[in-house]
């Protein structure tokens, strides 16, 4: 193989992750296989594999719609400014193909697990495609639109172990549900002026003020006694011992401590910090749930 034709093929990956924003993808992935070894008493890999790659496809093609219908926003901000369809690498036409071959390879994979897995799949996409996406420039009610479609990922690992859809998922669900609301906010105070040029309305109160603050530290107390409903073994088979509800807690005031911070000063420094630890926060309590299962339980 020639340089040349090196350098096009290694062109064309890095445009591949940039419009289906990989390591957010991957990310997303990463919760999915977290629920699904929350259910599983054997894990087969060759489900987890259906799981994994169907997940990584729908999240693609959820970039890449998105991108496709923000090409102009994305040109006017700082931050996207430079993504493959803003600056000329790629076509719409392009993207909207991937987008579309992602979508039907996603949902046909994880049919393959079984339909519930689809249909909450589909559902994802088709939310955050066709009501989370427009009302970003409408109403800062497009965070709460949005918190669905992203807290369906750790509760779809579950499902698609079990082809159930009960408690257990439900509070996976509540738990990332919860979560975004912290984290996407300490994002859209950081990035507010950016925000701005496009038009995206994100924060609850329009302002980096202190009633968005205080929310944040609302939505923050939410999720953190979400994440210790297991302790109370009333949610079905989703379990946490008392080692496990102590680590969670832990990382858990971690994060209002970062709250509580940006609550006090409201600058960009703060936000950055918080958002920082919710992504800590969120893989660690997904790791932390795993680990008190197979180290304390058994299963």
């Amino acid at each position: 193989m020639s340089v040349e034709a090196t350098a096009t093929n290694t062109n064309w990956l890095d445009e591949f992750k940039a419009i289906t924003k990989m390591r957010l993808a991957l990310s997303v992935v990463f919760s999915s296989i977290a629920g699904y070894l929350l259910a599983a008493e054997t894990i087969n890999y060759t489900d987890l594999t259906l799981l994994v790659i169907g997940g990584y496809c729908l999240v693609g093609a959820s970039n890449a719609f998105n991108q496709v219908i923000e090409k102009d926003l994305d040109a006017l901000m700082q931050r996207t400014r430079n993504r493959p369809l803003p600056a000329g690498r790629m076509s719409s036409f392009t993207a909207l193909t991937i987008a579309l071959g992602m979508s039907v390879m996603g949902i046909g994979l994880l049919y393959l697990l079984n339909w519930r897995t689809a249909f909450f799949g589909s559902v994802s996409i088709l939310l955050y495609v066709m009501l989370y996406t427009p009302l970003k420039t409408k109403t800062p009610l497009a965070v709460f639109v949005g918190a669905f479609p992203g807290a369906i990922p750790f509760m779809l690992g579950w499902v698609a172990y079990t082809n159930y859809f009960g408690i257990e998922p439900g509070i996976l669900f509540m738990l990332q549900f919860f979560w975004q609301f912290p984290h996407f906010w300490a994002i859209a105070w950081m990035l507010d002026e950016d925000y701005k040029k496009a038009g995206f309305k994100m924060l609850p109160t329009g302002k980096k003020d202190q009633g968005t603050a205080f929310q944040i530290i609302v939505y923050t107390l939410w999720m953190i006694l979400i994440s210790l409903l297991p302790f109370t073994h009333y949610t079905g088979a989703l379990q946490l011992s008392l080692v496990g509800a102590i680590a969670v807690s832990l990382v858990g005031l971690v994060m209002l401590y970062f709250a509580g911070n940006l609550m006090q000063k409201r600058d960009d420094q703060s936000a950055r910090r918080l958002m920082l630890s919710s992504v800590f926060y969120i893989s660690a309590v997904q790791v932390i749930y795993v680990m008190d299962k197979f180290l304390v339980y058994g299963n």
